[in-house]
């Protein structure tokens, strides 16, 4: 019998996350700044999201954007932001760490995953950038994550096909490979077929003019619109990859 397909939405805020839910998500990733890859939420967001969703709730731990070496103080957030994450009540947490070599630091991961206290655990797109992906599955699949989020080392999934059958086929149901980047409705079907894999990752968005009257002469980067998770557009990748299982 197929597996049932799961979307996971990156939502950017609670209103993406509650469009989310109500375009069909299985799974939310809750994150900010989408635009520098994804960092990690504001406790008001988090709480809030908790509140509102009836899906699971994940929360992206990220301080910075950059690179995945982390310093110690940086490290010392992403352990008060899982801890918050625990109290809060999510159902887990995203999470990916490397070393100066590139490698999955797996020490410093393995304290995060004993700070979570049983959450449910995914492994980012630090796979993507790290030195041997294939190798960092199997060190994801070593500290327990239930899935690993990636785009095959590639810019985005359609590009990374290759590897990410490679991973699916290698994780042999020991975890799951969940593509993401540039997943769309047009594209979702055939990476369901040349993948093999069940779960998928996108952000679902669209751009979304300011409600404001008055329009400053300069915005300085501060004004403007947002960009905001869309519960059509979710639902068309959902009703894509069901529709590619016959579901």
């Amino acid at each position: 019998m197929t597996q049932e397909v799961l979307l996971e939405v990156a939502a950017n805020s609670v209103a993406s996350a509650i469009a989310a839910q109500d375009g069909g998500a299985g799974r939310v990733e809750l994150c900010t700044a989408l635009e520098l890859g994804g960092l990690t939420p504001s406790h008001g967001q988090i709480a809030l999201a908790r509140e509102r969703l009836r899906i699971p709730l994940y929360v992206l731990i990220r301080p910075r954007a950059g690179d995945f070496l982390y310093s110690d103080d940086e490290f010392a957030t992403m352990l008060r932001d899982v801890e918050a994450c625990v109290a809060l009540g999510c159902d887990g947490v995203v999470i990916g760490m490397l070393d100066a070599d590139g490698n999955v630091d797996r020490r410093r991961c393995a304290e995060l995953v004993t700070a979570a206290k049983g959450l449910g655990m995914t492994f980012h797109r630090a796979i993507d950038v790290s030195r041997d992906p294939l190798q960092s599955l199997e060190d994801a699949i070593a500290l327990g994550c239930e899935r690993v989020l990636s785009s095959g080392a590639q810019p985005g999934a359609p590009q990374g096909v290759d590897l990410l059958r490679e991973m699916v086929l290698r994780a042999n149901g020991r975890i799951s490979v969940m593509p993401g980047a540039g997943v769309d409705a047009m594209n979702a079907a055939l990476l369901r077929a040349q993948t093999g894999a069940t779960e998928f990752h996108a952000s679902a968005k669209h751009a979304m003019p300011s409600p404001a009257h008055y329009v400053p002469r300069q915005s300085l980067g501060m004004t403007g619109g947002e960009t905001r998770t869309d519960a059509a557009v979710v639902r068309r990748i959902v009703d894509a990859l069901r529709a590619a299982d016959g579901q």
